[in-house]
């Protein structure tokens, strides 16, 4: 008989990688694929580029320089539209006009978790759908207080707390545990603290993963948490 345990998993990963949006629709088809075993979800924040302002940049000349040239960059947007549609995302990446800051999206996430019901994973596919599909600017705070709302939370809260320094230093210092980790590129999926899966993997792998842990768990073979 197969051993099953609850597990955690906790999610390193930024609102503007597209692969990070994949990933999270391959853990939702993992999760429903290992729909025996309980899953305490958390989305853990990680900025690939914390030196963008707040008023963000042109995304089209950010992408540019970033890619070196437009052939590059059509090439990749090309190659991340195709397992977008796999995952059941329509991206419209040629609708995107600014490159954001993503730190207040990050708060913005970090209070879904303190909300009642906890609308973390609510409030990030939103963001994520808002930003990849909807073209809408994740860096402006009249949005992010409207995404709130959408989702469920308390917009008179967050439009009151984003313009004040309200859990700005909490959220640096868990993308720098993060780095100090090892993680250097997102997703990163962190079942029960111990175990890292790297990358937007396929859901039958991520599947197997939470399976393989909840087991160990259940037998109490997990060693303590790093």
């Amino acid at each position: 008989m197969q051993h099953i345990a609850p597990i955690s998993i906790d999610v390193v990963s930024d609102v503007v990688c597209p692969w990070c949006y994949i990933g999270l629709k391959r853990l939702d088809a993992a999760m429903a694929q290992a729909s025996e075993i309980p899953v305490d979800l958390r989305w853990r924040p990680y900025q690939l580029d914390a030196t963008i302002p707040p008023e963000g940049r042109d995304r089209k000349q950010y992408m540019l320089a970033k890619f070196g040239s437009e052939e590059r960059l059509n090439e990749i947007f090309a190659r991340v539209s195709e397992a977008g549609r796999s995952a059941g995302i329509d991206f419209a990446l040629d609708a995107i006009q600014v490159s954001p800051n993503t730190l207040d999206a990050h708060r913005l996430i970090r209070w879904a978790g303190s909300a009642e019901n906890n609308l973390q994973t609510e409030v990030k596919k939103r963001l994520m759908q808002a930003y990849f599909e909807d073209g809408r600017n994740i860096g402006d705070r009249a949005v992010l207080v409207d995404i709130a709302r959408e989702a469920g939370m308390d917009a008179a809260v967050v439009e009151a707390l984003l313009p004040t320094e309200a859990d700005v230093a909490e959220t640096r210092a868990e993308i720098e545990t993060a780095q100090q980790m090892g993680v250097t590129g997102v997703p990163c999926y962190l079942l029960e603290g111990r175990y890292a899966v790297m990358g937007a993997q396929d859901p039958a792998v991520l599947a197997n993963a939470i399976r393989q842990v909840s087991a160990a768990k259940a037998r109490g073979e997990l060693g303590p948490a790093a």
